[in-house]
């Protein structure tokens, strides 16, 4: 029951991937915390420090903390008010050998500001493989739709036609952009590396007995074992915080994409022609048993405008670090940027699911299109006549009258739009009757829509996910079965 009786996050206890939630989890920030320190050791050995050989084998042999040690951890920290330190005491007690080198010439930054680094650049491959699958999914969604014809709204109003397949194609160019925005703010990630307290590398350069040669050399070698091309050329204690702000500005555009995409489909809920999943068991509403609510695009719209506000987090955090550090940074780090892959997480992985089991109601969507064609078919209507040998304004006028008659039908009267009833009766349209079929066929009023679409997926969707990377995420993507 203990674990009922205090609060949790719902972002892992409740949605996240097991693998985002792991990553930022105490178990593996305090094994990447190890391997930092390991990678010192080995890199300060290899430079000629006096670190012994069984020092390196015990820490590597212990990188994984047990319950024991976090008990141990907790009651270090309790007494030293210092988390870096409580466990460089704990990893000291279970590698005896490492005890005196461990952190050596290192701040606390040299772990903290090194692992995040880690997380974030891991997390971002994370959110690229999930983005890529969605992608995919939504793509085989556009191409399925290609030419269906529907009404295209502006202003929430009527507008000309379009097809499911093409709005979707405009879902996924935003989502094209958010990849192209991932992989920048992943690719551009540097390393801390090992600069000291104040970012001078001055305990390093003792260390070494002044010889900056060697400095500069441990800052590379240990920037390489721990799998980075470059480290940053200055820091101060901290990385800057600014590159926080450059790793949640992708995010917070990212949930903008996922937001409008959810709320299109949240419409499209309303007005019958598009749904999310239902499952045959699921409940829409306590009450009211008839409802289908669009439930996951609202947890999608819900967690989006929380992806979207975090990164002004990192911003203000990021103006106010005076000189070469604060701490009124950490613990808002501590909050933001693990909610922040979670979120995005948990978003894509929603939306995931939205895609793989979108529902089309084609005869709804062609009855929407009838009650707005005949208005849109007018202007066909009058050059069908002056191809016929008829006067343009005396069919545009005969037109108006009879339009306005038909939307006192359908407005005032909240009948059916009967404006090519009106038409066919009236013998003014007798030289064009038979081709009146032709005239209000759908498919004629989509434009270039479905060769768009085509062209769209082969020459941009296509080239950015054939990428390895993507490739080998959509190969695995697995189907997402959401929790409640």
């Amino acid at each position: 029951m203990e674990a009922f009786e205090t609060y949790q996050t719902p972002l892992s206890s409740r949605y996240a991937s097991k693998e985002m939630a792991h990553l930022f989890s105490p178990a593996n920030r305090f094994y990447t915390w190890r391997s930092l320190w390991l990678n010192l050791a080995i890199a300060e050995k290899e430079l000629g420090l006096p670190v012994p050989e069984e020092a390196i084998e015990q820490m590597r042999d212990n990188l994984h903390l047990t319950a024991e040690q976090f008990e141990i951890a907790a009651q270090e920290e309790k007494k030293r008010r210092h988390d870096v330190m409580a466990h460089v005491h704990t990893f000291g007690q279970i590698a005896p050998a490492a005890a005196g080198i461990i952190h050596l010439g290192a701040t606390s930054c040299y772990v903290t500001d090194n692992a995040d680094l880690i997380f974030l650049r891991t997390g971002l491959t994370y959110l690229i493989r999930s983005l890529s699958v969605l992608i995919s999914r939504l793509s085989a969604f556009a191409a399925q739709y290609r030419d269906l014809p529907t009404l295209g709204f502006t202003h929430f109003q009527p507008a000309q036609l379009t097809t499911v397949g093409k709005r979707a194609t405009l879902w996924i160019q935003e989502l094209l952009w958010d990849l192209r925005n991932l992989r920048r703010a992943r690719d551009d990630i540097g390393f801390r590396g090992v600069k000291g307290t104040t970012g001078t590398q001055a305990s390093f350069l003792a260390l070494f007995d002044g010889d900056h040669q060697k400095v500069v050399q441990l800052d590379n070698l240990v920037t390489k074992l721990c799998g980075f091309e470059y480290a940053y050329p200055v820091t101060s204690q901290t990385y800057s915080r600014k590159i926080d702000v450059d790793v949640l500005a992708p995010l917070a555009s990212l949930g903008a994409t996922a937001h409008k995409i959810a709320t299109d489909i949240r419409l499209l809920a309303n007005m019958k022609e598009i749904e999310e999943p239902f499952e045959s068991t699921q409940i829409g509403s306590s009450a009211m048993a008839y409802k289908r609510n669009p439930m996951r695009s609202e947890r999608v719209c819900s967690l989006a405008r929380h992806l979207m506000v975090l990164h002004q987090n990192a911003v203000m955090t990021a103006s106010v670090q005076w000189f070469e550090r604060t701490l009124d940074d950490s613990a808002n780090r501590r909050i933001t940027l693990p909610e922040a892959f979670l979120t995005a997480d948990i978003v894509l992985s929603t939306l995931q699911n939205i895609s793989e089991g979108l529902v089309v109601y084609p005869k709804v969507i062609a009855r929407r299109i009838a009650q707005e064609l005949p208005f849109m078919a007018t202007e066909n209507v009058i050059m069908a006549l002056v191809k016929a040998g008829g006067d343009r304004q005396e069919a545009h006028e005969k037109i108006r009258v009879l339009s306005h008659q038909a939307a006192h039908q359908v407005k005032q009267l909240g009948l059916e739009n009967d404006l090519i009833d009106r038409i066919k009766n009236d013998p003014y349209f007798d030289p064009i009757k038979g081709n009146l079929d032709d005239l209000l066929d759908p498919k004629t009023f989509i434009g270039r829509a479905p060769e768009q679409v085509d062209e769209f997926l082969k020459e941009w969707v296509e080239p950015a996910l054939n990428e390895k990377e993507a490739q080998e995420a959509i190969g695995k993507g697995q189907k997402v079965e959401l929790s409640v």
